[in-house]
């Protein structure tokens, strides 16, 4: 009795000190509490839903299970960090002549802001009960969202992100592994009932079903992950998503329950709420970098960033951005220059199309930037 009291007192220990840093939810899962994982990770891989992220697939065994990462855990602290923003996040995308960042890239990168607290946490835990301990938020191969759900802190949705009943789809999660035996929280069960709007709104039918995300079809994926040329498929449904796509988050009907107290570190900067394409294109790499120091959106890079503005221009339907837009047809990288083309093609009548091809496509080097060319010669 005196085991179990003692255990009690270091969960509340716990769970306060977790809301005195900054964390809205808190709640313990087994290691062992989703047998089920590896069949799911198995599926997804298999369908080929991860996409060009090839590290999914690289060592499915440690991300299938907890005691795959790391065999000694036995339970696992799941954290979360409300981030709803205070506004519509789809105003925005009426706003053709300015871009749309994703709600959570508005900000401070919340790797920064939630590890440390996680760090502090994860101390207090070891020092108390002379466990060992690890924490990861989104660093390592740990799938959150369905030990969040077996732990309590809501369910996956099915649009795939964690909805809760307080906060709606607008957490953060962080995760503390340890080797100590904590008692679970009750899990959640899954509250979507019939509602389709997630599905239903989706630019791309990037759901093949309820519950399944394909990221090869995910203009999040395209705007943040993709690499190469955004396909011509996903362009124009892009619209002015520059990084990231809020859509299926933003009309889950349970956000009307999503308090609006955060952290400040994770309230919008104004600067990045409805930014100007036209500002935003003529960004070299330096000033690229002071933008968005200290946002998530600096790890995709300059190229990357201009090649979704660039794409964001070409459906702005806006004659004035033209020039914007052919000035990066030189640009050193191909990435660019392809989306300069694409772009300069929507805004420009035929026949400038057509003498801006002959102009530059007969010495273009790179296969890709000729091909967008060579469909207006």
């Amino acid at each position: 009795m005196e085991r179990v009291t003692e255990t009690a007192d270091l969960i509340a220990e716990l769970e306060a000190r977790a809301r005195s840093l900054g964390f809205d939810a808190f709640g313990i899962a087994r290691a062992d509490a989703r047998p089920d994982l590896p069949e799911k990770l198995h599926l997804a891989l298999e369908k080929g839903y991860h996409a060009s992220m090839d590290w999914m697939a690289e060592t499915p065994e440690r991300r299938a299970s907890p005691t795959g990462l790391w065999p000694e855990v036995k339970s696992i602290i799941l954290l979360g960090v409300n981030y709803g923003p205070d506004s519509d996040p789809l105003a925005g995308l009426a706003l053709k002549d300015r871009g749309t960042i994703s709600v959570y890239a508005r900000n401070r990168d919340y790797h920064e802001i939630i590890k440390g607290r996680l760090k502090e946490l994860a101390g207090l835990l070891a020092r108390r009960s002379g466990a060992d301990v690890k924490v990861f938020v989104d660093t390592a191969p740990v799938m959150e969202k369905p030990l969040a759900e077996a732990a309590g802190l809501g369910w996956q949705g099915k649009h795939t992100v964690l909805v809760s009943r307080d906060f709606g789809s607008w957490l953060f999660l962080g995760a503390i592994y340890t080797t100590a035996n904590l008692p679970p929280h009750e899990p959640s069960s899954e509250n979507c009932g019939t509602c389709r709007r997630c599905l239903d709104i989706c630019p791309t039918q990037a759901f093949p079903a309820p519950f399944q995300l394909d990221a090869g079809r995910c203009l999040s994926y395209f705007s943040i992950e993709h690499k190469g040329p955004v396909p011509r498929e996903f362009r124009v449904p892009m619209g002015n998503r520059i990084y990231g796509c809020d859509d299926c988050l933003a009309v889950c009907p349970w956000n009307k329950f999503a308090q609006t107290t955060r952290d400040a570190r994770l309230t919008a900067r104004a600067d990045l709420e409805a930014p100007a394409l036209s500002a935003l294109v003529q960004l070299d790499d330096a000033g690229f970098r002071a933008l968005f120091s200290g946002s998530p959106v600096k790890r995709i890079g300059h190229a990357r960033f201009i090649r979704n503005v660039l794409i964001a221009i070409g459906n702005s339907a806006d004659p004035a951005l033209l020039p914007l837009a052919e000035a990066r047809l030189t640009d050193a990288s191909a990435l660019v220059r392809g989306a300069a083309v694409w772009a300069v093609r929507r805004l420009a009548p035929d026949d400038r199309s057509k003498a801006l091809a002959l102009t530059f496509e007969r010495d273009e080097t790179d296969a890709s930037v000729r091909a967008e060319w060579l469909g207006v010669v």
